[in-house]
C-alpha cells in the first residue's frame, strides 16, 4: 500500500521506476510464499471446512494458554 501511494505521489520518472520495481518484487515474493504455503497445505484457501477447522483449532490452542 505505502509503494501505491508513494508512485502516485512521487516527482521524479526515475524514482517511481525503483519504486515499481519494489512494489513488483514485493507482489512475486508473496505470490511465492502463498504458493509455498498452498502445496505443503500449511494455508488451504480454497477449502473452507479446512480453514474453519485451523482457526477453531488455533483458538482452542490460545484458549488453552
Amino acid at each position: 500500500r505505502s509503494y501505491a501511494i508513494a508512485i502516485t505521489e512521487t516527482a521524479t520518472p526515475r524514482l517511481r521506476e525503483v519504486l515499481q520495481k519494489q512494489i513488483n518484487g514485493a507482489i512475486q515474493l508473496h505470490a511465492n510464499v502463498y504458493y509455498f504455503m498452498l502445496q505443503r497445505s500449511y494455508y488451504p484457501s480454497y477449502d473452507l471446512d479446512q480453514l474453519l477447522a485451523n482457526d477453531k483449532r488455533n483458538a482452542l490452542r490460545a484458549l488453552s494458554m
